[in-house]
């Protein structure tokens, strides 16, 4: 819905009875005796037992029987929390109607004590129903009054209302989700209300008793009308000046005007008059502008109308497509084709004889913005352009792009079964993407359709260079497979053993040299499901063991068909979808930035998702921050034990505080783009040769779970082995940043169309609200700034990463809990 429409229900349409929830009794009940309460205190041990009554009034008259909740006497907060369904629907009350609610006290001997009552009307002032919670303020020693005008208004004078009243009807929308959710800035709001109401409490010294009811809440807002009413009769004129909510049914409808003006401006006529045209010096000025739009800029009518005028003289400017594209009214596209009138054919005729577009943009051509075929199609035309290095950089996305095909049979799932037929690295990379894929219930058949195409297409290949004819080379696929069927059982196995993780290490190594001793040789050389070039023979059962975390993950050392080891992580219980594709964007971007000659020396270790719930991944041998300062105290100090050498800076080689100083700029301009969180000083690895890198990526585009986390990580401890933040290293370091943010802003339309492909995926963080997540990565790249003043705004964000108080003190209490855990 958009911000322009009122969507709405009509009250006599519900044909469902009044509902509401009576919750809790707020504030403390009087100690004394009252002349009007009916208690009776002599007796010292007597608990209150209360109960509410509830009885609807439609137009100052009783209408149906009362109704009462439960005792409670569990003072000095009584919650009844209870459900009360009235007898009378929704679609018979009137714009008058009132219920009327008494707290009454049963333990004052054998007559009732009557505390109070408050009355509460059902429509607002806009004669829209009341929802969510209402806070009623009782009369104290006063019966609920069901008269018009009421005697016992539950609502509290507008003269007497405070801060309290106004927090409270704001937290009223925020539960019936009027306002967005922030879970962090929420608990501190809260938090901050709860001071809020110990503070009126004591100001007010707990005088008012308060009755907390929820009313039941609808999809749309519920507009009072009476059965049979002619709903679209005028209202009569207001004697006030009030602002009043109307119906508009032609709103988000098309202007038939602005529809007929559109097509006749694109017509065939003029077609022939169009070819000849070029654009002013101001229109080029605005085309141009519209050209450096990011790829997730919508654009608007007169922006589409000027691309269209000129789109002949546009087709010498290969960026220029994309945007063409997005001018052409593609819903026409069947009446058009068939009419051969012009537009949507004359937008393909062109598409053909533009300039050659990038493989970047033809990735946009395949998100779910361009539904035509031949559009896609072309996309596809062009990717084939791409060599095999590229194309795998892509794999993941273009695999979620056959979500957004017309056909399980595409072109783009034909073009990528072809290419992966010539090459087994695709291929096992795309039977493991599409093979995740197929549980989803929505595109099963799609994803399986690919599978099979693929399956076949492999079994007929004739014996290539691997040795192997196509069906054997299926076959060294399909054991990958059992391979990790396998190591799910040891990890269910593993997991029943009671005790320490020492325990459960021998209980692994004990399998492995028992009943899964297979896994010890294998029959055949299975391919590496991490890199399938590499066949791997067996697991070696003394060096693999168990990581001391919750779900416990195996790390495994394979045997190589060459004579050499390999090592893998396999873990099971976690969706490590997303650590997949934030390493495919480390190992993306370190190729961006050493095609412009620039190494950061990166580590984006391999990842592999086998299923929702498992995967597998490199191993690398490091340590991690936390770790090494708790051992060595400092990284300097770490460095000199693998690196010593006394004419160096701080006593290691030049080479490796170079590595580190560049690794470190890599990652902290790479996860302040990606938005990383949850970073600590057990999730930064640091290799012996003094590069270091970021694993565990569960929370990306600016998901944390830790309040205030600065824009990336970047310790004191960090800082000071660099020499700190007045050497010559960390301004080299500094430098280093710059110059990565502002390579990597050149490929930011790149980067955007990846994820825009990634915004069907069951990828939490993207799946949660994809438009937003890619909007958030593009504000990280400041596409509004050239590269001067890109350098300027990325060095503030390091002085504030660097200076930022708050982590350290999150970072400490995150070494406790280690501690203790």
């Amino acid at each position: 819905m958009t911000g322009n429409e009122f969507r709405f229900f009509l009250s006599c349409d519900i044909n469902l009875p009044v509902t509401f929830r009576v919750e809790r009794l707020e504030g403390t009940l009087p100690s004394t005796n009252s002349p009007n309460s009916g208690f009776d205190f002599t007796a010292e041990e007597r608990r209150p037992e209360l109960y509410v009554e509830s009885a609807l009034y439609i137009d100052g008259a009783p209408f149906g029987l009362p109704t009462r909740t439960r005792l409670e006497s569990m003072g000095p907060s009584y919650c009844w929390n209870e459900l009360i369904t009235l007898s009378t629907k929704y679609r018979d009350l009137t714009a008058h109607s009132q219920l009327a609610l008494t707290v009454w006290d049963v333990s004052c001997g054998r007559d009732e004590g009557l505390v109070g009552g408050a009355t509460v009307l059902l429509f607002n002032s806009k004669m829209q129903l009341k929802t969510g919670k209402q806070k009623l303020r009782l009369w104290p020693g006063k019966e609920a009054d069901g008269s018009l005008p009421t005697t016992t208004p539950g609502k509290v004078p507008r003269n007497e209302r405070g801060e309290l009243e106004r927090l409270e009807k704001l937290v009223n929308k925020y539960e019936r989700g009027q306002i967005q959710r922030v879970d962090w800035l929420d608990r501190l709001t809260f938090k901050a209300m709860e001071r809020i109401k110990e503070l009126e409490s004591c100001k007010n010294g707990n005088s008012y008793l308060y009755l907390v009811v929820d009313f039941c809440s609808f999809e749309h807002r519920v507009v009072f009308q009476e059965s049979g009413a002619n709903f679209l009769l005028p209202a009569p004129i207001a004697s006030t000046n009030e602002l009043v909510t109307v119906w508009d049914p032609e709103v988000g409808k098309i202007n038939p005007s602005e529809h007929k003006q559109l097509k006749l401006a694109r017509s065939l006529t003029r077609g022939i008059i169009d070819r000849d045209l070029k654009p002013s010096s101001n229109e080029r000025k605005s085309i141009q502008r519209i050209l450096k739009y990011p790829p997730t800029r919508n654009l608007s009518g007169d922006e589409k109308q000027l691309l269209w005028k000129f789109r002949f003289s546009l087709m010498s400017e290969k960026r220029a497509l994309t945007k063409f594209l997005r001018s052409v009214e593609w819903s026409d596209v069947q009446i058009v084709m068939m009419m051969q009138l012009q537009e949507a054919k004359q937008a393909i005729e062109l598409m053909g004889r533009w300039e050659m577009i990038d493989v970047c943009d033809a990735l946009e051509l395949l998100s779910p913005v361009f539904e035509s075929e031949e559009v896609r199609a072309y996309a596809v035309s062009v990717l084939e352009r791409a060599d095999d290095a590229e194309l795998q950089c892509y794999l993941l996305q273009l695999v979620q792009a056959l979500r957004f095909e017309r056909s399980d049979k595409s072109r783009l799932s034909q073009f990528l079964v072809e290419r992966s037929s010539r090459n087994i690295e695709l291929a096992s990379f795309l039977r493991w993407y599409v093979t995740v894929e197929l549980t989803d219930p929505v595109h099963t058949k799609r994803f399986y359709s690919t599978h099979e195409i693929l399956e076949e297409r492999v079994k007929k290949l004739a014996p290539s260079g691997y040795g192997e004819d196509g069906s054997k080379l299926w076959q060294s696929l399909v054991r990958q497979t059992e391979l990790v069927a396998q190591l799910c059982t040891i990890m269910r196995d593993v997991a029943t053993v009671r005790g320490n993780t020492q325990k459960k290490i021998e209980k692994l190594r004990q399998l492995l040299s028992g009943l899964l001793s297979e896994l010890t040789y294998f029959e055949e050389p299975i391919r590496s499901p991490l890199a399938p070039s590499l066949l791997i023979t067996g697991i070696v059962a003394s060096e693999s063991s168990i990581f001391k975390s919750a779900l416990h993950p195996l790390r495994l050392t394979f045997r190589t068909a060459s004579g050499g080891t390999c090592k893998m992580i396999f873990k099971k219980g976690d969706d490590i979808r997303q650590d997949q594709l934030v390493v495919q964007m480390v190992s993306l971007m370190d190729r961006l930035l050493k095609l412009e000659n620039l190494d950061l020396h990166l580590t984006p270790y391999k990842v592999l998702a086998t299923g929702q719930d498992e995967g597998m991944l490199e191993f690398i041998p490091s340590h991690s921050l936390a770790l090494i300062l708790s051992e060595h105290r400092s990284i300097i100090s770490y460095l000199q034990k693998f690196h010593p050498d006394e004419n160096g800076p701080f006593g290691i080689t030049a080479t490796c505080l170079e590595t580190f100083i560049k690794s470190c700029a890599g990652y902290s301009v790479i996860t302040y783009i990606l938005g990383i969180g949850d970073r600590h000083l057990d999730n930064l690895l640091l290799r012996d040769d003094g590069r270091l890198f970021h694993v565990d990526f569960g929370y990306i585009l600016g998901r944390d779970p830790k309040p205030f986390p600065p824009p990336m990580k970047l310790c004191k401890e960090m800082v000071e082995a660099m020499g700190g933040a007045e050497s010559q290293y960390y301004t080299r370091f500094k430098s280093y940043c710059c110059e990565a943010y502002n390579i990597l802003r050149k490929s930011s339309n790149l980067i955007l169309n990846l994820f825009h492909l990634m915004a069907g995926s069951n990828i939490p963080d993207i799946a949660s609200d994809p438009e937003k997540g890619i909007l958030k990565l593009q504000e990280k790249f400041r596409l509004d700034l050239d590269d001067e003043a890109c350098v300027h705004f990325f060095q503030d964000l390091i002085n504030e990463s660097v200076s930022a108080l708050f982590p350290q003190m999150v970072e400490t209490i995150h070494r406790w809990a280690q501690y203790w855990r």
